[in-house]
């Protein structure tokens, strides 16, 4: 299995530290707002990849944190009238009904910030101890990070060039721009602990460093989290804990895109955002699990409902399958498989072998989904009806295999053709295999009729058009050409066109009938008129006997 270590810039092959245990930690959410689509990406992705390892045999202990102290959750709290610890409270309860709707199961361990105070006060004390850290006079602590020489090395940024990022205070106390708080000393109105710096509460990097050696150890194997994180939080982690352990703090480092609207990361801060909530409300939270599985961890992904309406009709695929299937395990024939089932069975093997080698390439779960979806046509293909039926009779011409008398002339009937006769059909006529699929297919519970896209019998005045088709059973037609053989989609070409034909001569002996209903009839003549034509016909021929006298005067 390998996976691509965000540290070295290239796919690793996983070795755990410990053999058949993997030790997880991934940053999880701060709690003061209901989580939006952006937050779900890393939730659901390392939920796959946790469950993932555990298919492959490795027991893993999976911690995933939740900051419950900070300063967007003190606003909040303000605004709502309430205390911190009761929206923390209240956010957390509201995480836990969406992850559990998105399919996503608790970690091994979620431990609060909260929860870990003399933790991170220990972790504090050691890096002061070791000149990586100082206090001022205000009562903050802060981490020196021209102490430590790696410090840029996971965001592969030299110190030099480094700006101070999200959420670093830049002020005159500190003694370098890139220093960050470790400790943030008390102010009126915000929750506090007492500490050998005074009251005061913890910064946001301390907390991850804390928790994951209390519940990891000092070396774990994998660290996750998402792609915004790198720097300057996991960057701050890293400085941290390798200067207080004096080890290496995390073997693989892995960071999942971004999800985008309108090619910018979706964000509380700037306000472009769903909440998972929202958009479950319209597409439900197993298509957004869906949403988030068919693009790559790595890949950017944009939030749009033309996609998580491929989703939607992805997870259809996949329930239809599942159906087909509890419908033929239901109503499917006893006894032993056939040889043919049997291959089938062993075939279906090589997925479970595709599916593998694509997920241990760097948790590619998008084309494991493909894997998916071809191993589901394969079997929606061999539970059809027909499928079921051909697969069980007389193997069936080749195409274009002409077909001698002989050959339709069943045994003892001397030369009688067999659409003369009355025998019943041998079971390898596609007319009857189609008809018994699509009763089949009436009958099921959970399947509406497909439309149908020609009609399947003529006009009565036509020879229905199977008969033209050349198959050993009763639906032969009579006198028909003994060496005329005609594929499936020739007989429904042959369909259509007969048809056609017929309501062309309808529609042109309708036109007729209304072009002659529509002529004026002709109106008896009068006596006068009928005068009046023979005197203008006698006149007529007068003049035609003076011009012959005169020519022939002449």
């Amino acid at each position: 299995m390998k996976l691509y270590n965000t540290m070295s810039m290239q796919k690793e092959e996983f070795v755990p530290i410990e053999p058949g245990k993997v030790r997880m930690y991934a940053c999880g959410p701060t709690v003061y707002n209901y989580i939006h689509v952006g937050n779900a990406r890393p939730i659901i992705m390392f939920d796959v990849l946790r469950r993932y390892l555990e298919y492959r045999g490795y027991e893993v202990t999976f911690v995933q944190n939740f900051t419950d102290v900070d300063d967007k959750i003190i606003k909040r709290a303000n605004e709502e009238g309430i205390s911190s610890e009761e929206v923390a409270k209240k956010y957390i309860a509201e995480y836990f009904t969406d992850a559990h709707a998105l399919g996503v199961r608790e970690a091994t361990v979620h431990p609060k910030a909260t929860e870990n105070i003399q933790q991170i006060i220990d972790l504090i004390t050691t890096l002061i101890d070791k000149g990586y850290a100082y206090p001022v006079e205000n009562g903050d602590v802060y981490y020196r990070t021209l102490k430590f020489k790696g410090y840029g090395k996971l965001s592969h940024q030299p110190i030099e060039d480094l700006q101070s990022g999200a959420r670093i205070d830049v002020n005159d106390i500190k003694e370098n721009p890139l220093d960050f708080a470790l400790w943030k000393a008390a102010k009126p109105g915000e929750p506090s602990w007492d500490s050998p710096w005074g009251k005061g509460r913890p910064g946001w990097h301390i907390e991850c460093s804390a928790m994951s050696n209390r519940y990891l150890g000092k070396t774990i194997d994998i660290h996750c989290g998402g792609s915004d994180l790198a720097f300057p939080h996991h960057e701050n982690e890293i400085a941290q804990s390798e200067a207080a352990n004096g080890c290496k703090f995390v073997n693989y480092w892995l960071h999942n895109g971004f999800i985008n609207i309108d090619n910018k990361k979706m964000s509380k801060s700037l306000g472009n955002f769903f909440t998972v909530r929202e958009a479950a409300a319209v597409y439900g939270y197993d298509c957004i699990r869906m949403f988030m599985l068919m693009s790559h961890y790595r890949s950017p992904l944009n939030y749009s409902g033309e996609i998580l309406m491929q989703a939607k009709a992805a997870l259809e695929r996949l329930r239809t399958a599942k159906s087909n299937l509890e419908f033929f395990i239901a109503n499917g024939r006893d006894g032993a498989m056939s040889e043919a089932d049997d291959a089938f069975v062993q075939g279906l093997d090589q997925y479970r072998e595709k599916f593998d080698a694509v997920m241990d390439d760097d948790f590619n779960t998008a084309d494991a989904i493909s894997v998916i979806f071809e191993m589901v046509r394969e079997i929606n293909t061999a539970v059809s009806p027909a499928a079921e039926r051909t697969r069980n009779s007389e193997p069936l011409p080749s195409r274009g295999t002409r077909i001698s008398r002989e050959s339709r002339t069943p045994a003892g009937s001397g030369s009688t053709p067999m659409a003369q006769t009355s025998a019943p059909c041998s079971g390898s006529c596609p007319f009857c295999a189609r008809q018994e699929a699509r009763e089949r297919q009436r009958m099921h519970p959970n399947r509406a009729p497909k439309k149908r896209s020609f009609r399947t019998s003529a006009p009565p005045s036509l020879p229905h058009p199977i008969a033209r088709k050349r198959r050993t059973c009763s639906h032969e037609a009579p006198g028909e050409p003994p060496d005329r053989v005609l594929q499936p989609l020739q007989i429904r070409v042959l369909q259509r066109g007969q048809i056609r034909h017929a309501e062309a001569v309808q529609t042109r002996q309708a036109d007729g009938n209304d072009r002659q209903s529509q002529k004026a009839p002709r109106q008896p003549q009068t006596r006068r008129q009928e005068h009046h034509s023979h005197a203008s016909v006698n006149h007529r021929a007068a003049q035609t006997r003076n011009h012959q006298s005169r020519n022939a005067g002449q």
